[in-house]
């Protein structure tokens, strides 16, 4: 990339809340944002709004009559992208680009609406509408009264930074000044959850007992540890390197790996050592300070991430540290959460560490994080950003 795409804002809700001072007090403490919740008449743990985030959706649900119908993945996208357009000080008159995914899209929705259909034999009129993948995007233009482009897609767990890849594409083409980016997901429902038991990788740790729930980070675990979280982030990028730039990005990266099965990936993750490679491109390996890991708390998943990275950095490896030991794994708005911890990495000069991981000691200022993720089908996605001067 020969020139800067600049990050002017950012926002999100998740499980650690709704503002950035917000969610930083809780990353400096050693608690997860876990729940419990019966799903099968079976208690499993969650990574759910809290009680402040979720009252939001709920007001915004009752805020207009056509908000009643959508899916939380929607309004969680919706009130994400409301503040960081504001923290941009994109005005009314601002036309900007829309990208923004979803692994499983509507799900609750979607699930709601199919039970209804096998129960009576007979589908809501605004069932298809409502649980579109293209509903995110497009609400959310109409919410902000945009006139860009709209673009919504799944990438599996990779998909919010397939967004911001897309992002920095119009941008470096000069089809766009501006373009809002991010993922939002709302995947904790039975049917979903069972699913990811089904592949044997879901915790069966119970979070009252001494142990993490979910073990992201523990590369020594026995057994598979991930569980769901839920929440939405966005970003706004402007071409150019901008005054009121909170980090740049300044390289992209991009892999699939060749795949044996549905879910497979190689012993040493080869799509994201060639995601890495790529994102690092005429940039020294060494100023690297940071990586936040893709780490969903599989056993595989996590070690062959590692094993990536030992490969193209060799010996000295950055900091490294993951967020879904935290707020658990959120499918496709992992990766643009894993920005947020990034950001705020940056504006703290802080490095959060995982508290049961191996002792890791900040030893200079950090300037320069590389963010990863992978999603099903191998798709691996590196972003590179740099802390302004």
């Amino acid at each position: 990339m020969n020139n800067k795409i600049s990050i002017t804002a950012f926002s999100s809700i998740s499980p650690l809340g709704n503002t950035s001072e917000g969610v930083w007090e809780k990353y400096l403490d050693n608690q997860h944002c876990f729940s419990k919740q019966f799903l099968d008449q079976q208690e499993t743990s969650v990574a759910s709004l809290d009680p402040e985030s979720k009252q939001i959706i709920a007001e915004l649900r009752e805020s207009d009559i056509k908000y009643k119908f959508l899916d939380d993945s929607v309004l969680f996208a919706i009130a994400a992208s409301r503040k960081a357009v504001e923290q941009a000080g994109w005005n009314s008159d601002a036309i900007f680009g829309i990208n923004i995914g979803s692994s499983r899209g509507a799900t609750d929705l979607f699930e709601k609406h199919y039970k209804e259909y096998l129960d009576t034999g007979k589908a809501q009129t605004l069932a298809s509408p409502t649980t579109t993948l293209g509903n995110i995007s497009s609400w959310i233009a109409h919410d902000l009264q945009n006139n860009g482009p709209e673009i919504s897609h799944s990438i599996t767990c990779s998909t919010a930074l397939h967004a911001l890849l897309n992002g920095v594409a119009w941008l470096k083409s000069g089809m766009a000044d501006k373009f809002l980016v991010g993922g939002s997901e709302a995947p904790l429902t039975d049917f979903t959850i069972a699913q990811m038991r089904a592949l044997k990788i879901y915790s069966r740790i119970n979070q009252d007992e001494d142990l993490w729930p979910n073990l992201a980070f523990d590369f020594e675990k026995t057994q598979n540890t991930m569980i769901l979280g839920e929440g939405a982030g966005v970003c706004c990028l402007e071409a150019g390197e901008k005054e009121n730039a909170i980090a740049y990005v300044i390289g992209i990266g991009y892999a699939t790996e060749i795949l044996e099965h549905n879910i497979s990936i190689s012993a040493e993750a080869t799509c994201f050592q060639k995601s890495m490679k790529m994102a690092l491109k005429d940039i020294p390996f060494e100023s690297v300070d940071a990586i936040v890991m893709h780490a969903p708390g599989t056993i595989k998943g996590d070690l062959t991430e590692l094993r990536a990275i030992e490969k193209v950095f060799g010996s000295e490896l950055p900091l490294l540290t993951t967020n879904k030991w935290k707020v658990g794994h959120t499918f496709g708005a992992s990766g643009i959460l894993s920005l947020e911890l990034a950001l705020l990495m940056f504006q703290h000069d802080t490095f959060v560490e995982v508290p049961f991981g191996t002792k890791q000691n900040q030893t200079k200022s950090i300037n320069r994080i590389l963010i990863n993720a992978v999603g099903f089908g191998g798709n691996a996605v590196s972003v590179l950003i740099e802390k302004p001067n």
